[in-house]
């Protein structure tokens, strides 16, 4: 099932951007800083029985779970939300955002979970969903929202190679090779994802996919929504990072719809 932007969501849309300009409520939502083993971690609203595991993307924080929060919070569900690896509290870390680390943090995370709370759902954005499905292949949530998800991290990483005129032979030679646009390339990191393929998720799932996201081809989107019986909604004028005041209005409307 897709939905697109158009006319018939404009009403909606402005209906949420007058409700983000309101004075937050999160003030009144129960939220407490803790750590599991040593993960910084924030629970938000009041106990419930069932709970969202929010995971952020690069450049993200736990932080970023507390509007998703004030959404799902009336509906009977709590949040946990984490600090990556060099992330948030965590951004004194050097070395440690990849998947060999962070993979046995989410790990960890669900069997903190799991005794805790009956039913447990999964919110990621970007690269934090890549990670959830290389974690949490064998899990069983109750509901999965995946925002501008990583789909196809190994065509990623080819990409800013072309792009880095970089070939696959001197990568190895090298191992590691900064990029003029920010990125490090790495023959282990790229070893490790044709290692590692998405070969199976069964947990009910929708995914907001922007447009013009210009990290991860729509091809690659359909491709695991065939393939993972998963449903997409698709913003055609939004980008990767949802950001503008539109973009956020239709993500929250998309939220509502889904949770």
């Amino acid at each position: 099932m897709r939905q697109r932007a158009s006319l018939n969501c404009q009403k909606q849309i402005k209906k949420l951007l007058k409700k983000q300009r309101k004075e937050s409520q999160l003030s009144q939502m129960e939220n407490i800083h803790f750590q599991i083993e040593h993960i910084p971690a924030i629970l938000l609203g009041e106990a419930a029985d069932k709970i969202y595991l929010f995971v952020h993307g690069k450049c993200g924080n736990k932080e970023e779970a507390e509007h998703f929060a004030e959404i799902v919070s009336p509906k009977g569900w709590q949040v946990l939300s984490i600090d990556l690896p060099e992330h948030g509290e965590r951004g004194f870390e050097k070395g440690t955002f990849d998947p060999w680390h962070v993979v046995p943090e989410l790990q960890s995370i669900m069997l903190y979970l799991k005794p805790r709370w009956k039913k447990i759902g999964l919110r990621a954005n970007s690269i934090g969903a890549w990670f959830c499905i290389l974690a949490y292949d064998d899990e069983a949530f109750e509901n999965c929202l995946f925002v501008s998800p990583i789909l196809d991290m190994e065509r990623l990483i080819r990409d800013m190679m072309k792009q880095a005129c970089v070939s696959e032979e001197l990568l190895q030679q090298k191992q590691e090779i900064k990029t003029d646009f920010g990125e490090t390339l790495s023959w282990k990191y790229l070893t490790y994802v044709k290692e590692h393929p998405i070969m199976k998720w069964d947990s009910p799932t929708e995914i907001l996919y922007a447009g013009n996201d210009n990290l991860t081809k729509r091809c690659a989107v359909d491709d695991f929504c065939a393939r993972f019986h998963s449903n997409l909604s698709v913003m055609e004028n939004g980008e990767h990072w949802f950001h503008t005041q539109e973009q956020l209005a239709f993500l929250e409307m998309w939220t509502n719809n889904h949770t």
